[in-house]
């Protein structure tokens, strides 16, 4: 009887550590996410100082941020937040004029997730090695996507779905293992430009059934990886492709059933296939005319050993066929410099505000 309750006593003790023990596991996991209250209030950490409207790391934090307060600032100071492969770094739902800047953001699934958000900046971030997207934009509109590192994620550098009017400007975006900027579901009117989108994506820009999208004056290069693309246009019209560096992919412009979108004033270099087209049958154009030329292609002497430059124009006067249905009148000879992109873009951007405000104004007429 005596070794019976002996063991009996050994169980309950047992049960009662093992109790202990998983209740403090449950209290570790309630602190696991960060909240910046609507109220201004920050819980679950002492590493993040308020100052006013302004929420400025302190240390490395091991947590995720869900931000439910808008009209911020957060800035990383140059400290990293650090996941375990799950989760969200940091995460807005239905927020406005929220800037994340100044942080690494590494380990989680997606770096930063913005949901039914708007007019919020995302600038200066390392977004690295995380285990889906870098920044993803979820049925979100005229948010600021700037100057940030987007580098070995395992899934998308920056994943747009159901979004419209974005900037997404002077990133680099490499490594990553789909695309380095995704576009889907009617993702229209966003302005992609002055990124370095290289270095072995999978792909450079994925572009799915998206229309009015501006893409100008990236360098989209060496994007080769399982026969990569620079650019991809799928089920996608009404697309201004201009004053990109399109150089060393194995599709340069790879377009399935897309039809209007407007390519001019590229560089096609070296691309193992310069542009193919899945489906046949569908006609865009490849210029913006005479005296403004088309584009470069770096096979074009090769293709036309006969052709003649124009007065002196730089566009020569044999189109660069690409098939039935798709040439560039207007291919140009030598290539396009750096600083003839830059001021295309400058130039589009400018049109874009200017057509912005219009609208605007003329909706609240």
């Amino acid at each position: 009887m005596g070794k019976k309750l002996a063991c009996l006593s050994i169980v309950i003790i047992i049960l009662i550590g093992l109790f202990i023990v998983v209740k403090n596991v449950q209290r570790a996991k309630a602190t696991e996410t960060i909240y910046i209250r609507s109220n201004g209030d920050v819980e679950g950490t002492d590493k993040i100082h308020r100052d006013g409207d302004i929420y400025t790391f302190t240390d490395n934090i091991n947590d995720s941020i869900v931000v439910e307060r808008s009209n911020i600032v957060i800035d990383g100071a140059g400290y990293t937040l650090q996941g375990t492969g799950s989760g969200t770094g940091i995460r807005l739902d239905g927020r406005s004029n929220v800037t994340i800047k100044d942080m690494k953001i590494t380990a989680f699934h997606d770096g930063i997730l913005l949901s039914s958000s708007s007019n919020s900046s995302i600038s200066g971030n390392e977004i690295t090695a995380n285990s889906g997207n870098g920044i993803y934009l979820y049925s979100s509109s005229g948010n600021s996507i700037s100057g940030n590192n987007i580098t070995a994620n395992n899934g998308y550098g920056i994943k747009l779905i159901s979004s419209n009017s974005n900037s997404v400007s002077g990133n680099k975006i490499t490594a990553n293992n789909e695309s380095g900027i995704w576009l889907t579901s009617s993702s229209n009117n966003n302005s992609i430009g002055r990124n370095e989108i290289t270095a072995n994506n999978w792909h450079g820009i994925r572009h799915d059934s998206s229309s009015g999208n501006n893409i100008s004056g990236n360098n989209i290069a060496e994007n080769k990886y399982f026969d990569g693309y620079g650019i991809h246009l799928y089920f996608s019209s009404n697309n201004t492709i201009s004053g990109n560096d399109i150089a060393n992919n194995y599709y340069g412009i790879l377009l399935s059933s897309s039809a209007d979108n407007w390519f001019y004033h590229n560089n096609f270099i070296d691309n193992t296939q310069q542009v193919y087209f899945y489906y046949s049958g569908y006609a865009n154009t490849w210029d913006d005319g005479y005296p403004s030329g088309g584009n470069y292609w770096s096979d074009y002497s090769e293709r036309s050993p006969d052709a003649s430059e124009i007065d002196g124009s730089g566009i020569w006067d044999t189109p660069y066929v690409i098939d039935e249905n798709n040439q560039d009148n207007y291919p140009v000879v030598p290539e396009f410099s750096s600083t003839t992109i830059l001021v295309v873009f400058m130039a589009l951007t400018m049109l874009a505000v200017a057509l912005t405000r219009k609208n605007r104004s003329e909706r609240f007429d």
